[in-house]
């Protein structure tokens, strides 16, 4: 037997039932709250987050103030400028509505955030859009992210509070770009006074991960500092209920297929809740079948960073009731090149492929990409036509003493059986299941540029926003190219990781709505954050579009929810060119 929940609300109007407690679905329900609303967010872990707390915490908006109150000149037009420069390799899949929506209503909505106290906003200083070569793109002033929030103000939802394990929480990013990602980790392998250790617990993408608060303060920033952020206002907010460990199977629909509720499993059985629906699933990491259908990957080259809880819920919620579904190429989707864990059964990911003495080749033995670039990695690697999998991360023993891998430090021994290991590049070739002849020519040839500081075959090192955010400032003349030259030599099979940012999901138009096969709302049913299918970008994407978008998108649902859906973006109208 189903329990039934329909909480009444205020003056009369309906609960919005929110599905998952990310940073988009969060952020959706403290909107409606803020709008005299009531909201109830159902999550299937038991933590509070979602993928959103696990990542670097970076909100990318065009003319946003907080870049204005910097004196960084931008405008709703050079935002523009650069999406389509960066989504021209497919036109057709970009949503031409959708995106002059997004990029209207976004300076608005991180501006509301900040006003309602959900976040207090700082800039990422220096560092430069992705494309860097595209028309519209700034040097920096799109990035923004929390000031530092101590973990105290969220009482006892601390340690119900997803912590990363892949970014140096407590940190600010000041401080991680002026020594580098990786040195940001590893300077100490001593417990911080931030609480966390100096290496990464890499791959402990197992749906557990959260950190117990510190006796001498808890400083959060990043992804965790973000969601922490909007956990603080919401927990504020008594119209607002977060029920953990809920996870929804099922939309409840009438009889003219308007979405009314949701069905949800609970720990003491079934429970239904009525209202409209707002799916903030986020995406499919952790469904084979989806990621096999979404981006063509099999599991011994795919693996994810993200919670286990991302199974694809809100795309196979939406399809059940008649929902399309928006799909990107695999060659667009930001997906990471990373590793099996060292210990357990996760995976991990980090700079380290971006760092000097190291390149990625094919079985051939040969470099195909900017092997530092995710962008071009994955775009190369996925080709159709030219597809370079399996492919392999080889670095000299000058990358280990250096950086070490994961959560082997500078100068750390791998764990027997994690890596191979030779004591030259043909040896090592022949132990990975690759031409150890062409992998030394190409090593030789990769090394003679790397030393000036050069890469004329795939252009490594010219991605200002890499260069900053992933490689070595203390390495000359560039921060991502060293020689490969002193053995032993090492090497990996690389797997893509996905890191909740799938692309494709739920087609939904401009202000969230889900949206049928014929491009028809489906009344009742709204989706935010990764959860939708990034036809707003198309095929364009650069770090922060997610969080961006899906705090834009629950701006947007939360006014049309509240009724006030005609009100938003009209500020702004005047400025757009």
């Amino acid at each position: 037997m189903v329990e039934k929940e329909s909480t009444g609300s205020r003056e009369g109007t309906e609960q919005v039932v929110v599905v998952g407690a990310g940073l988009s679905g969060l952020a959706t329900a403290l909107g409606v709250a803020l709008r005299g609303g009531r909201a109830i967010v159902l999550e299937a872990s038991d933590l509070v987050g979602g993928a959103s707390a696990y990542s670097g915490g970076q909100v990318w908006s065009g003319a946003n103030h907080v870049a204005e109150r910097n004196g960084i000149e931008d405008s709703l037009g050079l935002t523009e400028q650069y999406i389509r420069s960066i989504a021209h390799d497919s036109p057709e899949l970009l949503d031409e509505a959708a995106m002059k929506r997004w990029i209207e209503v976004s300076p608005e909505a991180m501006k509301y955030w900040e006003e309602v106290g959900a976040i207090e906003w700082a800039m990422i200083p220096g560092l430069a859009d992705y494309h860097n070569e595209a028309e519209g793109a700034l040097p920096e002033g799109r990035y923004l992210t929390n000031a530092v929030i101590d973990g105290s103000v969220l009482g006892q939802w601390r340690e119900k509070l997803r912590y990363s394990p892949y970014f140096p929480v407590g940190q600010t990013y000041d401080e991680m770009l002026g020594k580098g990602r990786r040195a940001s980790y590893v300077e100490d392998d001593a417990p911080s006074r931030h609480g966390h250790v100096g290496l990464p617990a890499f791959g402990l993408a197992d749906g557990s991960h959260s950190k117990s608060q510190p006796e001498d303060g808890d400083p959060l920033t990043f992804g965790t500092g973000v969601v922490a952020s909007f956990l603080a206002r919401v927990l504020s907010e008594p119209s607002i209920d977060i029920r953990l460990e809920h996870r929804v199977v099922e939309l409840v629909t009438d009889s003219s297929g308007a979405v009314v509720g949701v069905r949800a499993e609970a720990s003491d059985g079934p429970v239904q809740f009525d209202g409209p629906v707002v799916l903030a699933t986020s995406t499919y990491d952790w469904d084979p079948e989806l990621v096999r259908e979404m981006l063509g990957l099999d599991p011994e080259d795919f693996g994810s960073v993200a919670p286990e809880t991302l199974r694809g819920d809100g795309i196979r919620l939406a399809r059940a009731v008649g929902g399309d579904i928006t799909k990107i190429p695999p060659t667009a989707v930001p997906i990471l090149p990373g590793w099996r864990s060292q210990v357990g059964t996760g995976y991990g990911y980090g700079p380290e492929y971006a760092m000097p003495h190291s390149m990625i080749v094919d079985r051939t033995g040969n470099r195909y990409c900017n092997d530092s670039y995710w962008v071009d990695i994955v775009s190369k690697t996925l080709n159709p036509d030219d597809r370079h999998l399996p492919f392999f991360l080889v670095w000299d023993d000058q990358h280990r003493q250096k950086y070490g891998l994961a959560a082997t430090p500078p100068g750390g021994e791998y764990p027997e059986g994690w890596v191979a290991s030779a004591p030259s590049l043909q040896e090592l070739g022949e132990k990975l299941g690759i031409d150890g002849d062409q992998l030394g020519r190409t090593a030789e040839r990769f090394s003679e540029n790397a030393r000036r500081g050069e890469d004329p075959d795939f252009g490594r090192g010219t991605v200002t926003y890499v260069n900053k955010f992933a490689g070595d400032p203390s390495s000359k003349p560039s921060p991502v190219l060293g020689e490969i030259a002193q053995g032993p030599f090492h090497g990996l099979r690389l797997k893509f990781v996905g890191t909740g940012i799938g692309s494709s999901g739920v087609r939904i138009d401009g202000d969230g709505r889900a949206l049928d096969g014929q491009g028809i709302p489906i009344a009742g049913l709204y989706t935010v954050g990764s959860a939708a299918g990034l036809s707003t970008t198309g095929t364009g994407y650069n770090s922060g579009i997610a969080l961006g978008r899906g705090l834009t998108l629950a701006y947007l649902v939360a006014n049309e929810l509240s009724g006030g859906a005609d009100e938003v973006g009209t500020g702004l109208r005047a400025a757009a060119r």
